[in-house]
């Protein structure tokens, strides 16, 4: 038997608990974000993403934000940093990041919005099981980036030549670039590649590809570049090049056209990578996830500007004209 007061012990003890339980705080999740450079329409997308799953920053979640100013040297430290404050969950936004964060960890989970054939790229084993602490998304697909080249010869019938931008700090880049040289070869098109790592090199690079009488340029898709969008479009406009992109952002800054996957949904969908994560999913089983949204966006001004005709049948496949 149960004394009277062991009774009454274990009553007060029982009563309490739950309210102990009640009054302790909630664990606060904790994820870094890695990047060479902000990027606005990206980075909102992305908490986008979290306030849809239910989070609310400050409240059951802090993201501590980590931009390398383009300056390839700070993330390393950047992501060393992250790994020391025992972050949960790293995201790493754009090839340079996802480096830095995998050499800075192999432990704590690391998500990727966009990259280039991650298996490729030694990111992951394998699409369908991942195998160590990353997963995300892959944006490298052949078949977009035949049709870039496809169509910059439906609006310029006659192209010969397209300088091809590449940021060679980023080595996810070197697999577009193989891509788009079989989709050239396929059309008969050269193409005349120029490296481009820093602000100060844009100009030279367009005079490079004025001087190798290119007619068109292609960008291969980079954080940097998208930072240095106006100063490209701005450029090719001087140079009278017309320009395709991967992303709209170009376009809408001027740019002739851009057909590729749409980077905000991406970043907008990797929230749901991290909070499956968060929940206990082991990256090493959460298999890489494909672009599936593709957009084809034309500035007609840019076009009218270059004096280029835009056949009626591009029109037509436009997700958006920019008037």
């Amino acid at each position: 038997m149960i004394s009277r007061r062991a009774f009454i012990a274990g009553g007060i003890a029982a009563a309490l608990a739950p309210r102990a339980a009640r009054g302790q705080p909630r664990k606060v999740a904790r994820i870094g974000y890695l990047r060479l450079a902000a990027f606005a329409s990206n980075d909102e997308a992305f908490r986008k993403g979290l306030r849809e799953l239910g989070y609310v920053e400050g409240q059951n979640i802090q993201v501590e934000y980590r931009y390398a100013g383009n300056d390839m040297g700070r993330l390393a430290a950047m992501a060393a940093d992250l790994v020391e404050s025992k972050v949960d969950l790293i995201v790493a936004g754009g090839t340079q990041a996802i480096v830095a964060a995998r050499q800075a960890t192999a432990t704590i989970p690391i998500v990727f919005p966009v990259t280039f054939d991650p298996v490729a790229s030694g990111f992951v084993a394998s699409v369908a099981r991942p195998g160590g602490n990353l997963t995300g998304f892959d944006a490298l697909n052949p078949v977009v980036t035949a049709k870039r080249v496809e169509l910059l010869k439906s609006v310029i019938p006659g192209i010969a030549r397209i300088a091809v931008f590449r940021n060679p700090t980023n080595p996810g880049s070197l697999l577009a670039l193989k891509q788009t040289e079989v989709a050239a070869k396929r059309v008969g098109v050269r193409l005349e590649t120029l490296e481009v790592q820093t602000a100060e090199q844009l100009e030279n690079a367009f005079a490079a590809a004025a001087k190798a009488r290119a007619d068109a340029i292609m960008v291969i898709s980079d954080n940097f570049f998208l930072t240095q969008q106006r100063t490209i479009v701005q450029l090719a406009m001087k140079q009278k090049l017309p320009g395709m992109f991967d992303t709209r952002d170009f376009v809408e800054a001027g740019g002739l056209m851009s057909y590729g996957a749409d980077l905000a949904d991406l970043y907008r969908r990797a929230a749901g990578l991290v909070d499956k994560i968060l929940k206990g999913a082991k990256p090493a089983e959460l298999p890489v996830e494909q672009a599936t949204k593709f957009d084809l966006v034309i500035n007609r001004k840019t076009a009218s500007a270059l004096r280029l005709t835009l056949p009626q049948t591009l029109l037509m496949r436009a997700d958006q004209i920019i008037e």
